[in-house]
């Protein structure tokens, strides 16, 4: 008997004790701690050197279609990554044309799910032209670039987000990491031998 009542309080106890219904918890933002952009030199065994953000992780492209001097700049605590296209020219211009349609065709895949593409000439240092391009909504890829002293080297950049999160979520880290391209465009320098 005693059993068949403790049962019977333990339920009525559960039944009752729950004041609050449950309510599932609403996604949350990410949070993201951007540091002041500090800056050191890359000047590896490639036709180009660069500063890129201290807090980035450079390294080779080993994907197995990459190219020579292919470059990753890997953001850890972002879960972002900028990938570094480099083509060759040896003065042929139709194959500067050539990657130039490439770029764009690249960019315009965007077309079905931007907002908007923002298309920015920028004139580096250097003297350089950049034409960087930032895109609005959800894109696999927010903000790239190309770059090209038009006779023996084109650079193209494209920044990419491995994390499954809406872009206005994103938007600091955005900004952030486009500085640092920004960046990377303004201390471009090519070189004409590779070591």
């Amino acid at each position: 008997m005693k059993v068949h009542q403790a049962i019977k309080f333990l339920s009525l106890f559960f039944l009752f004790s729950c004041e609050q219904s449950y309510r599932p918890r609403e996604r949350a933002y990410p949070r993201f701690d951007l540091p002041q952009p500090e800056y050191r030199l890359y000047d590896e065994k490639h036709p180009f050197s660069f500063e890129a953000s201290k807090y980035a992780i450079v390294y080779n492209d080993s994907d197995r279609l990459t190219e020579p001097h292919w470059v990753n700049i890997r953001y850890p605590q972002l879960s972002a990554e900028v990938q570094l296209t480099y083509k060759a020219l040896n003065g042929n211009m139709i194959l500067l044309n050539e990657h130039i349609e490439d770029a764009r065709k690249l960019i315009n895949k965007h077309n079905v799910k931007a907002y908007g593409i923002e298309e920015t000439k920028i004139r580096t240092a250097s003297g350089q032209d950049a034409f960087v391009f930032s895109l609005t909504g959800q894109v696999p890829t927010q903000f790239q670039f190309y770059t090209t002293d038009s006779s023996r080297h084109f650079l193209r950049g494209a920044l990419y987000f491995r994390i499954a999160t809406a872009n206005d979520s994103l938007a600091p880290a955005i900004r952030y990491i486009s500085q640092d391209m920004i960046h990377l465009i303004n201390t471009l320098k090519w070189k004409n031998d590779v070591r």
